[in-house]
């Protein structure tokens, strides 16, 4: 089991910020996300522009396998718009 955080546009898609999901231990980050829209169909939108942080490292979505343990911070970070 993972948490998973969301922030920003991802959260409103999701109607909240945080929730613990069970995911297989050994999972492509792609896999992953495929996953959580299955939990929350409104976050594919968001697909081409998302990035996670597994434990509070910046993952791109793709086949790059991660190894979860169990209690792992998955953050949910969409592009943040600024100047």
């Amino acid at each position: 089991q993972v948490s998973v955080l969301y922030f920003a546009r991802s959260a409103e898609l999701a109607g909240l910020r945080c929730e613990t999901l069970w995911v297989p231990r050994q999972i492509t980050s792609l896999q992953l996300w495929e996953e959580i829209v299955k939990v929350h169909p409104r976050l594919a939108v968001i697909r081409d522009q998302v990035v996670f942080a597994v434990r509070q490292e910046y993952v791109l979505l793709g086949d790059q396998l991660l190894v979860l343990q169990s209690g792992d911070e998955v953050a949910i970070i969409p592009p943040i718009s600024g100047g």
